[in-house]
């Protein structure tokens, strides 16, 4: 029987009315697995293939068949906003099938989940932050809602599986699912995997499943792709030269930016008239900043205002105004964004995307590639590398244009090997555990020691955690109130762990600053970190203001409107690289390859490192002379890795190689003066290598290396143990050691 067979009355006829002449191959492969196994599966496939079809089609179908007596699939979404727009799809899908949709966040009216609790049915759609929520306050509500649950979906899956998110995501379903007394099935999507098989794995934890992972021949889209570079100041790369080699440039330009712009953001100005786009940058302060100098070349050229802005810290109702002024195809706008318009919401057809320096993952560039293109149309993407110029007398190091590097890496690692970076699942989450015993205590109440060593420590996602660690951990917080043991020898939540379950800050676990809420009269404009005194300035939402008064009891900032320009802080965004990454990037150097999206300036600046690369040796060996004692070492491994070698270097081969004036531009380069040789240097790090290192020993005496949210509520001993056997990769780094010889 073919698939279309399959599908109920109301599927079918959903894409009868959408003209589609044919189903999707992902859409065929998902029916399937679906309809034809009881296993889980996983869909990866490229932005906008149809994935959410692909999976909800035979789900619905079998839920429509035969109704379940409770929600019967749980939709588990990464983002807000991703939910409410597949909300809107999913009810448009299933009205004529008579199947509920539910949302369920902080922004949904108590009212619709009142309906839900009193009738659960159909689809509930869910941040993982909301369902533990719901398992803390609704938990004895829990069987009623889900004893027939039969499928769990979880989109985007790999934004959840690089930190401790994804360990809570899997940790809630399985207490959800034992709570409940069922085994649904799981099914996850994403368009970008680089690991299908170890995902598959993690999602399969504690099911008793196997994870199928159909593979889909899908037809190879084309791609418009450019990347260039510019020097802050005016003078470029390829000033006056003519550069036969580079790419043409794809649209003419219009000469209108302002004189004395800035090249990089002129050029992004120019490109984005008359352009619906995305423009991504890599942290939230560089999106204010960039916001705001395009809003005033706009101003000074007596434009109207095209260019929004959308990140972690405005305030819902920012964020969701562009949003809805993205979907309009009338008007001509330019979005300026992080990472929160990544993910799949659907703003409508976007012509192109830009890209300020490079992002800091293969996943990332196809997720926001994968953002454009939709309708038939080609994915498009111009890179925009800025830097400044380096200095007559810089340092080596630092004349080496490392974000074009690492763009072109990022490039090359999937057009020419289809590698993706693979998922970190073999952390020791200790922050997590704590989280999660909190959790169960608070939902639970009164549990045996035993009997809470027996919900926690049997979720799968804490295998590498001992009984001995889990004891330590106890015993820490019964003797810091976070835990109290009552007279009849059970545990319950202690005064000092109130505090911290009854915040609302509790249901997520990635680390949040202390933030304080921005407001204008009656309008909230979102968060800042550290706010400024009194009459100074704050940047928000592509704006400058003067703050009138700070509510520091209460977090709360206010504000006025003015003109100018200044920088905003929003708190650290760090980023790590894999090794594959740093080692491509150093093959950019060494190979003469020409690479056909490199435009002129890109062209000039990429010839210019590979020239000063091949005179100083840059990439034959590590250690580079800097003149007299001075020294570099290029390791070209990840941000771990890296990280690994610096304590490696200081800790166990420090006082052999007289090492001093230690700095690192993480991951890329480390200086330092030594008092011995080159030879020297070579074999004291390969003997202090060979001998047997304990990760803890590269932790510093008196080092607490606080990493994740709730490691400050955890022993010492745990704190450090996560971090050097969880976070500092040493088997990368002695591996890249013993290369050196």
């Amino acid at each position: 029987m073919a698939v279309f067979d399959l599908y109920a009355p109301f599927v079918q006829d959903y894409i009868y009315r959408h003209n589609w002449q044919n189903l999707r191959a992902i859409q065929v492969a998902a029916a399937e697995a679906i309809f034809h196994t009881e296993e889980n599966v996983l869909l990866t496939a490229s932005t906008a293939s149809g994935k959410t079809e692909a999976a909800f089609f035979p789900i619905l179908s079998q839920l429509y068949q035969n109704p379940p007596t409770s929600v019967g699939c749980i939709y588990i979404g990464p983002l807000k906003a991703l939910i409410n727009d597949q909300f809107s799809r999913l009810t448009e899908l299933c009205e004529e099938g008579n199947i509920p949709v539910w949302h369920w966040h902080g922004d949904v009216a108590q009212s619709h989940k009142a309906k839900l609790m009193k009738h659960p049915s159909g689809i509930l759609q869910i941040t993982p932050e909301s369902l533990e929520a719901m398992l803390l306050h609704k938990h004895a509500a829990i069987p009623k809602l889900f004893g027939d649950l039969r499928f769990v979906v979880i989109d985007e899956v790999h934004s959840l599986l690089r930190g401790d998110r994804g360990g809570q995501t899997l940790c809630l379903i399985q207490r959800l699912s034992r709570l409940a007394g069922v085994n649904p099935r799981r099914i996850g999507l994403s368009a970008t995997v680089g690991d299908p098989e170890g995902t598959g794995a993690f999602l399969a934890l504690g099911t008793g499943r196997q994870t199928l992972i159909p593979k889909i021949q899908a037809p190879g889209s084309p791609w418009r792709l450019s990347m260039e570079h510019f020097f802050v100041k005016d003078v470029q790369a390829a000033e006056g030269k003519d550069i036969p080699e580079a790419m043409e440039v794809l649209e003419e330009k219009t000469d209108t930016a302002p004189q004395n712009a800035d090249p990089g953001l002129g050029y992004i100005y120019e490109h984005t008239r008359g352009k619906k786009c995305l423009l991504f940058v890599n942290s939230r302060e560089e999106c204010e900043t960039v916001t705001t100098t395009l809003r005033q070349y706009c101003e000074m050229n007596h434009e109207p205002d095209r260019f929004l802005i959308h990140h972690g810290n405005l305030s819902a109702s920012y964020r969701e105004t562009a949003e809805a002024m993205m979907k309009d195809d009338s008007q001509y706008l330019t979005t300026v964004t992080t990472a929160t318009l990544e993910l799949g919401i659907d703003i409508g057809r976007l012509e192109r995307a830009f890209q300020i320096d490079a992002p800091w993952t293969v996943s990332s560039f196809l997720q926001r590639m994968g953002r454009t293109g939709r309708r038939d149309a080609p994915a498009e993407m111009w890179f925009v590398i800025r830097e400044d110029e380096p200095e007559v007398r810089a340092m080596l190091p630092s004349t080496i244009p490392w974000k074009l590097l690492q763009g072109i890496a990022l490039v090359q690692l999937y057009l020419q090997e289809r590698w993706c970076e693979p998922p970190r699942l073999n952390r020791l989450p200790y922050s997590l555990l704590y989280h999660q015993t909190m959790s169960t205590l608070a939902s639970c109440g009164e549990l045996s020691p035993a009997a809470l060593a027996d919900r926690v420590l049997t979720l799968p996602y804490f295998h590498r955690v001992s009984q001995e660690d889990y004891k330590v951990l106890l015993r820490h917080l019964l003797a810091t109130d976070h835990i109290q043991q009552t007279e009849q020898g059970g545990l319950i939540v202690g005064l000092a762990g109130e505090r911290v379950v009854n915040s609302f800050k509790f249901y997520g676990v990635f680390v949040e600053s202390e933030e304080y809420t921005v407001r204008c009269e009656s309008q909230e404009l979102g968060t800042v970190v550290q706010p400024p005194p009194v009459g100074e300035k704050v940047a928000i939402a592509g704006h400058v203001w003067e703050v009138l008064d700070v509510d520091h009891k209460r977090h709360l900032v206010y504000c006025q409107q003015v003109k100018g320009r200044i920088p905003a802080y929003f708190g650290e965004c760090p980023g790590d690289l894999h090794t594959r990454v740093l080692k491509r990037m150093r093959k950019v150097l060494q190979e003469d390859t020409r690479y056909p999206y490199l435009m002129k300036n890109a062209v000039a600046r990429l010839g210019q490192a590979r020239y000063t690369a091949s005179q100083a040796g840059t990439t034959d060996s590590p250690m580079i002379s800097l003149g007299g004692r001075m020294w570099c070492l290029l390791p070209w491994v990840g941000t771990y890795a890296f990280l690994a070698m610096e304590r490696f270097l200081k800790i166990k081969c420090g006082n052999r190689l007289g090492l001093k004036n230690f700095d690192s531009a993480r991951p890329y380069y480390m200086q330092f003066t030594m008092s011995v040789s080159l030879e020297d240097f070579y074999r004291i790090v390969a003997e202090e290598a060979a001998k047997p290192i304990d990760p803890l020993e590269l932790v510093y005496p008196k080092e607490l290396p606080v990493f994740d949210k709730y490691d400050e509520y955890l022993p010492e001993e745990l704190v450090r143990k996560g971090f050097a056997l969880g976070v500092l990769d040493v088997e990368e780094m002695l591996s890249t050691i013993q290369g050196w010889g």
